[in-house]
């Protein structure tokens, strides 16, 4: 998609009179535009390519993931539930999905045989804790965090996850086939209006699972807040696709002949990275669906290049070091990036370039929390320092300012001098006492 008609579809969508419209008109107006931007971003190629990655890395790691969970479902005796959620998770390729669920079975229990022990253990815990972390860059790249979690924070929640989900997703599924055979349900599903409604539960629970798993996921893995409903949009948006694409895929195998006369032996290796891209693809839609129904003033910009001007990146700049000094002279609540971005009315991906260059200046601190605190007291914090720090080169910078003819470097010192005539000695601690 050029440039010149995504600008042209852009104006389109959010023209001034999409608001005058009436509030049905605006609600579909509303809706088409949200799906313009999930297409208009899968298109781009981030997505995709996180997605290509993503399949690399679980070719990677599947093995150990796989044996580390069937080792913490043996100590309760659950071990060999996994074996349907593979099989249910290779259906859409047939008879070949059962192979390869096979092979995969019989390589863990190898692993489990003859490595998981000593060096092995760490080994494998090693590789699917790495395997998670390639997964939370790839959603924190949907999230725009621009940092992932710290390492002891990573370590625990992710053995936590690792330990207590399969768990969890085993037992739920095992809970579920154990009503199923309860007596008393069967002889009330010998009733018919009763019986044709338990048929239809029945049939809808592994897509309400795959829905609820996917809300999870979104909920959890981003380093960032994630609000309840926007990750329930994404699981439901994503679970409903993953299911769509898996009945697609699975007459796309069946009618394949061509493809195994093409590839022969190395067809079922092409159709296996084609399901597992398609998943990370469908998996990284969702959270972006969920991503633009927590931020929709994200949506107009995307993934594309900040081009900031230099009044914008000062009026940020002073406004961010007024809203953290205001609540540190209060004894309120840090402000986070997100948050100064969000009262802004602002993406955080304009904010971040111009706090980073804050930081640089040591004029603001950004803890592990994610909180922004001034470096020093904002009493000595003067605006023309704020200033400098965006208009001035900084360690983050990789170029000096250039030998330019005098009468330009002329231009540039006045410029200066009106601004420090402008600003004085005046403080943050001033600016807010004066409003």
């Amino acid at each position: 998609m050029s440039d010149t008609v995504t600008d042209k579809v852009e104006e389109l969508f959010w023209h001034p009179r999409v608001q005058a419209l009436p509030p049905l008109a605006r609600s579909a107006v509303e809706v088409v535009r949200f799906i313009y931007v999930i297409i208009r971003d899968v298109v781009s190629g981030n997505i995709t390519l996180r997605a290509m990655g993503l399949v690399y890395v679980t070719i990677l790691s599947i093995v150990p993931v796989i044996a580390v969970i069937f080792s913490i479902l043996k100590g309760f005796g659950i071990h060999k539930r996994i074996e349907p959620l593979l099989y249910k998770f290779l259906e859409p390729m047939g008879e070949k999905g059962v192979e390869i669920t096979d092979q995969i079975i019989g390589l863990v229990d190898n692993v489990q045989g003859n490595v998981l022990a000593g060096a092995g253990l760490i080994l494998l815990f090693f590789t699917t804790i790495s395997m998670a972390q390639k997964v939370e860059d790839s959603f924190n790249f949907v999230w725009r965090v621009d940092r992932p979690r710290g390492i002891a924070q990573r370590m625990t929640e992710y053995l936590s996850l690792i330990l207590i989900g399969p768990v969890v997703m085993v037992t739920a599924i095992a809970l579920l086939a154990s009503v199923r055979s309860n007596q008393i349900v069967q002889e009330l599903a010998d009733i018919a209006p009763v019986g044709e409604t338990l048929l239809l539960i029945g049939q809808i629970a592994p897509y309400v699972l795959v829905c609820l798993g996917f809300t999870l996921v979104y909920w959890f893995l981003p380093n960032t807040r994630v609000r309840f409903w926007p990750a329930a949009i994404g699981g439901l948006s994503g679970g409903m696709l993953w299911a769509s694409c898996g009945s697609l895929f699975t007459t796309f195998v069946v009618g394949s002949t061509r493809t195994n006369s093409i590839y022969a032996t190395f067809a079922i290796l092409i159709m296996v990275l084609i399901w597992l891209y398609l998943c990370w693809l469908i998996l990284l839609i969702g959270a972006m669906v969920s991503f633009y129904a927590q931020n929709p003033e994200h949506m107009r910009l995307g993934y594309r290049q900040i081009s900031l001007g230099s009044r914008q990146r000062e009026r940020i700049a002073v406004g961010l070091m007024a809203v953290v000094a205001a609540a540190f002279r209060d004894g309120a609540p840090q402000p986070t990036p997100a948050s100064a971005a969000e009262a802004a009315k602002l993406p955080t991906l304009i904010v971040l370039p111009v706090m980073n260059r804050l930081i640089a200046a040591k004029l603001l601190n950004r803890t592990r929390k994610d909180e922004l605190f001034p470096q020093r007291d904002p009493g000595s914090i003067t605006l023309r320092e704020v200033i400098a720090a965006v208009r001035d080169p900084q360690k983050i910078d990789v170029y000096p300012l250039g030998q330019w003819p005098d009468f330009v470097m002329q231009v540039s010192a006045r410029m200066d001098a009106a601004l420090e005539r402008e600003l004085g000695d005046r403080s943050i601690y001033d600016l807010l006492e004066s409003e």
